[in-house]
């Protein structure tokens, strides 16, 4: 789905919680917040009370390898920002409270280690984040870019850094960065305030370098409370030193050959060590190693070894646990506002978090004989939240997986959505295949309704052929048009690849030629050979590959001899090579026509063969070029298919160079998904059953809901092709599709001819036309879907609980459902990053919502008022997007005839079964004839809809619950190349501003107008600020425009001018990549320019604006042509000139 894009996920977790193996831990200054990374690439956020009572809340996915660190980004309390990186050298910055990316980048190099670190210049602070892994130097990033600014290097023996730690000083203005390589050498580096200004400049070098013979060193950490000591962790003992000339002040071996994993100092004279099996213990300092005694450094310069002090607390690890794939993750964390706990938090592979409280005094004098066991303070695992919820966790088609006498329902192990029927194909642990429509099992799972009284809803097929758990399903034409529309491919467990009819439920051919559980199917590019075309590829356990033709019914290749699991498959058509990479590293070619090994390599070869198929070099272009070098091949590597196809080959190069032209000359508008609902399975781990997520792509919906307007039949219509020449096709942005829709209104009436005239062939034709229905997709068909889709978001997003009176005007009238479980939203941000909030985020609301209403009041809430309350209080994101969505869809709807999820028009496809709706809505007539008095209704209840989502929500939910929308994500669709979506985003930033009031509005301006100088020069930055920059304040300035008195207008003089020449720059800016001649955020400053002309006109150059307008409109026939084929209205840049020259 295109960037630009409106796209809501929503979640269907299922019962079984996702695994989360957790690699890396870190908890939020506040202790309110817990972030855990997993060796899986997920992020998941914890909320905590203060009485230590955890919640899972959010799952964040972005990262493709384990995370290996987390760190803070921020340090202030109003904006919590984390870093995390992975071990492929991805690096996100996530917003904590809602989970959106902010940044991302990835690195040639793979961190270990992120420490935060914030200075100050003058007035205004910065952060820095000092990360140190697997390279010979400490890399010091920006933590709001990402960039790399500079680098702390060593000049005396250069190595990895294993554990680095930042030691503050209150003293001076000099900060102490002290690390400890792999070979055990103690380096320093000092910070000052003109180092952490500095910028790509050279790189600084360690002021001190001191071997101190701690190999493999675990972690180091500086005394907070004496400010003169570290420790330093290494696997087989922990040392003590001074922190002003580093001698060594206490060394103490480990017992019972345990490794130490990390320390932490927890008082002044108490250290907390633990082990990689997941013990800790608290050990009491020696008198030598406390600043405040007269024994320290008594012992500086002595043999220290085998003096063990004592040991206060031991923290054992549960005996009971069950055996872990990987060591658990051990942490310290002491809060530094109310309240102080200490806190030791565990994270296992289990996606299991253990905390212990550390108490601050020691146990009684009679106890420190024998070391005094902590009790856990609290445990929680994923799976344990899951099971605590009532109702439990819905899957995407539990109410058909529910075996009789069993209450789980049987996993869903593969899955693949058809957006051109709609269907769901779920394939299961059992073998079976479910096919389903995906918008009524949706429906099941989350809304009231009739169909939760029918047993087996909704009417779905059920495929047999599968001995046991399905693995891997493929729609081979959603891929690629040359396969036939009715196939569908399973693989299973039991060694088999099935062929199916989807129409008619009918296995086709069952293929038995691999050793091993089918885990992958590929289908091949689009310019391989003829016969490999209409193959499949299958990737089996036992490592070997198939290329299975479905035209041919058999196995054409079967690559068996890898020794190693198969990681990739890649393609060299032009070769007839089929590339294989396994997880040793070794590369195998096979050449596909004749199924013979080429060639197998290893080392900086394979790469390289890797790479190289990567490479989009066009076949026929190739075959022109060298001809003789290519039949040279094709001889020498005995490949038929490439002595065939050369000639071939030489005669579509000229075709394919013409196509390629009429391509480029048909612009580079983005180009949207025409699926307004796809459902996505995922799932963390390869074990996981899947879990079901549903994009529901707003923008699309908008548009299939005109569309269907458009070719809706009209009662005076006497011919098709009249309904071809209605004026208002092209209007409503159905033009695009009217040679379709006149075929397939044309074909329908045929068939009604047939059906009525031809009685005596009633049963041939009927049989006929079940077929053709089956086979085909009809528009009533398409326009059911788009209904339903419309009718599920819409019940899904709508505020339920806060107006009674709409709620029933919603139900009755416009036939939306209420929500029976709070529903598990997402949000996706930059770069398809995305967080989902786990099903159990409702009972960090009900704590909320108690706390705000009273004990007693807020756990009576009922669930559609938890799911008003709870969907526009998570976060101020998700609030946008979930406001724009919902306006903007009942803008649509109210412009719609008959815009109702009730009556005929939801169930008029003969192939569907009656959708659910109230009783006496079903006895009613056609729609087509409903009153005008019951289309006004419907269309002010659209109106009242949109009103209280617009402007009435913050009252009716209240402030303290309410999270407004964001400014700036509703000013980058100021001009959105959606009409319905940017008319929200307008009606949405105006009612914010006014909601705001004066001070709010000169907040905001306050808070960007410093971005706008430097936006002049970093215009083609990629960074998300300098976009938003420029188009927020000038929304913010233009209402006061309208409604200050003209005295008031010189008190912004400063932000005129620099606002003006920034509007002025990007509207003149050269067209590139990055900022694109009719792209949104210039189409916002062409229409700012113009509202706000009066403001602007005295610090830009009219002459030139006016000059980059008509050069914009030059090819304005051809945009227009464009646009009006995708259904858009004018670009309001065609307008402007002659909005200009009137107010000039």
């Amino acid at each position: 789905m295109s960037g630009n894009s409106l796209v809501l996920p929503i979640v269907l977790w299922s019962r079984n919680a996702p695994t989360h193996c957790i690699s890396s831990l870190l908890v939020m200054e506040d202790l309110a917040t817990i972030i855990t990374g997993s060796h899986d690439g997920q992020i998941c956020i914890w909320d905590m009370t203060p009485e230590l009572e955890i919640n899972p809340r959010a799952l964040l996915f972005g990262h493709t390898a384990s995370v290996t660190c987390l760190s803070k980004a921020s340090a202030g309390s109003e904006k919590q920002y984390l870093v995390s990186a992975s071990e492929s050298g991805e690096m996100c910055l996530w917003d904590v409270n809602d989970g959106r990316c902010i940044e991302f980048t990835k690195l040639a190099c793979a961190h270990t280690g992120i420490q935060f670190y914030q200075f100050t210049i003058g007035t205004q602070r910065e952060g820095r984040l000092l990360c140190h892994g697997h390279y010979p130097e400490i890399l010091v990033m920006d933590a709001t870019s990402l960039e790399v600014l500079y680098s702390l290097v060593s000049k005396i023996s250069p190595d990895w850094i294993s554990s680095m730690s930042i030691i503050r000083s209150h003293r001076t203005q000099e900060d102490t960065v002290v690390a400890v390589s792999v070979t055990g050498i103690l380096k320093v580096w000092i910070i000052t305030a003109d180092v952490s200004r500095m910028q790509d400049m050279d790189p600084v070098f360690e002021e001190e370098s001191k071997p101190i013979y701690c190999q493999g060193c675990q972690s180091i950490s500086f005394c907070t409370f004496t400010q003169l000591s570290l420790l330093v962790v290494c696997s087989k003992y922990w040392r003590v030193f001074d922190a002003g000339d580093f001698s060594l002040l206490c060394s103490v071996s480990s017992e019972n050959n345990q490794s130490w994993a990390g320390g932490e100092f927890i008082a002044a004279d108490k250290v907390i060590i633990w082990t990689e099996d997941g013990c800790s213990y608290i050990y009491k300092l020696p008198a030598s190693c406390l600043p405040a005694s007269e024994h320290f450094r008594s012992n500086v310069g002595k043999k220290t070894e085998g003096s063990i002090p004592p040991l206060v607390y031991s923290i054992a690890d549960q005996a009971d646990k069950q055996l872990l794939i990987c060591p658990p993750v051990t942490r310290f964390f002491f809060g530094r506002r109310e309240p102080f706990h200490k806190l030791l938090m565990q994270g296992d592979s289990a996606g299991r978090l253990t905390v212990w409280s550390i108490p601050d005094g020691s146990p009684p004098i009679q106890q420190l004989t024998s070391a005094t066991e902590l009790q856990v303070s609290v445990s929680i695992s994923l799976q344990e939240a899951f099971d605590k919820l009532l109702p439990a966790p819905a899957g995407i088609i539990d109410q058909l997986s529910v075996l009789p006498g069993s209450n789980e329902p049987i996993k869903v192990t593969a899955s693949v959505y058809i957006p051109s029927q709609g269907r769901l194909v779920c394939g299961r642990e059992d073998g079976s295949i479910i096919l389903v429509p995906a918008t009524q099992t949706a429906i099941v799972q989350l809304l009231q309704g009739e169909h939760m009284l029918r047993r087996g809803w909704p009417p779905h097929r059920t495929l047999r052929g599968h001995r046991h758990k399905v693995t891997c399903l493929l729609y081979p034409h959603q891929v690629s048009p040359r396969y036939d529309q009715r196939s569908l491919v399973s693989g299973g467990v039991d060694f088999s690849v099935i062929i199916w009819d989807i129409f008619t439920g009918e296995m086709k051919h069952i293929f038995c030629v691999h050793g091993g559980e089918i885990t992958q199917l590929i289908v091949p590019p689009e310019n391989c050979s003829t016969r490999v075309q209409h193959c499949v590829c299958s990737v089996a356990s036992d490592h070997s590959v198939g290329l299975l033709s479905l035209r041919e019914r058999k196995c054409i290749m079967l690559a068996s001899r890898h020794l190693f699991p198969i990681q990739v498959i890649k393609w060299r058509p032009c070769d007839d090579y089929l590339v294989v990479g396994c997880s040793d590293g070794s590369v195998y070619v096979w050449q596909m026509d004749t199924g013979a090994l080429d060639r197998c390599v290893m080392g900086i070869t394979a790469v390289e063969i890797l790479n190289a198929c990567d490479e989009l070099v066009p076949a026929a272009l190739d075959s022109l070029n060298h001809p003789a070098v290519n039949l040279k091949q094709a001889m020498t590597r005995r490949s038929l298919a490439a002595l065939k196809n050369m000639a071939q080959h030489k005669l579509q190069t000229l075709a394919t160079n013409l196509l390629a032209a009429d391509n480029a000359d048909k612009g580079n508008l983005p180009k949207y998904s025409h699926n307004s609902l796809v459902v996505q399975a995922m799932k963390t781990n390869v074990t996981d059953p899947d879990m079901h997520v549903l994009f529901f792509d707003v923008e699309a919906v908008i548009i299939q809901l005109l569309t269907e307007e458009a070719q809706r039949p009209n009662p005076t219509l006497v011919s098709p092709e009249t309904l071809q020449k209605t004026p208002g096709g092209a209007d409503k942005g159905g033009s695009f599709l009217a040679n379709k829709i006149f075929k397939q209104v044309k074909e329908t009436i045929k068939e009604n001819i047939k059906e009525h005239l031809l009685d005596e062939d009633e049963d041939e034709e009927e049989e006929q036309r079940r077929r053709e229905e089956k086979s085909k997709s009809l528009s009533l068909l398409e326009y059911n879907l788009t209904m339903d889709t419309a009718k599920l978001f819409m019940s899904c997003l709508h505020a339920w609980g806060l107006n009674a009176e709409l709620d029933e005007v919603c139900v009755s009238r416009l036939g939306m459902l209420r929500p029976h479980t709070p529903i598990s939203f997402g949000l996706i941000s930059r770069g398809g990053h995305m967080s989902l909030m786990l099903p159990t985020f409702k009972d960090s609301l009900l704590r909320a919502l108690a706390l705000a209403q009273g004990a007693a009041e807020g756990r009576k809430l009922s669930v559609s008022e938890v799911v008003g309350k709870g969907t526009y209080g998570v976060s101020r994101a998700v609030t946008t997007q979930h406001l724009l969505s919902v306006i903007s869809l009942a803008n649509t709807l109210m412009g719609m005839t008959n815009a109702t999820f009730i009556g005929e028009h939801m169930k008029k496809a003969p192939a569907r079964p009656p959708r659910p709706g109230t009783p006496e809505t079903q006895r009613k007539s056609s729609t087509q004839t409903s009153s005008p008095a019951l289309q006004g209704q419907i269309k002010q209840g659209w109106s009242q809809l949109a009103a209280m989502h617009c402007v009435m929500l913050p009252d009716l939910l209240g402030l303290d619950k309410f999270r407004p929308p964001l400014l700036e994500m509703l000013a980058r669709r100021w001009q959105d190349r959606c009409l319905e979506v940017r008319e929200a985003a307008q009606a949405l930033l105006l009612a914010e501003l006014r909601r705001v009031g004066q001070s709010g509005r000169k907040d905001t301006i306050d808070l960007w107008a410093p971005y706008l100088p430097q936006y002049v020069d970093t215009v083609s930055s990629p960074g998300t600020a300098p976009e938003a920059a420029p188009q927020v304040p000038p929304p913010v300035e233009a209402p006061p425009t309208e409604t200050k008195v003209p005295e008031e207008e010189m008190d912004v003089t400063d932000d005129d001018i620099t606002a003006g020449k920034a509007l002025t720059f990007l509207l003149l800016q050269p067209p590139s990549p990055k900022l694109p001649p009719h792209s949104t955020i210039r189409r916002t400053a062409i229409d700012l320019i113009g509202r706000g002309f009066t403001v602007w006109e005295p610090y830009m150059d009219v002459s030139a604006v006016l000059m980059g307008l008509l050069e914009l409109c030059a090819d304005a026939e051809k945009q227009l042509s464009k646009i009006c084929s995708r259904k858009r209205k004018p670009s309001p840049l065609v307008m402007n000139p002659l909005v200009l020259r009137s107010r000039y």
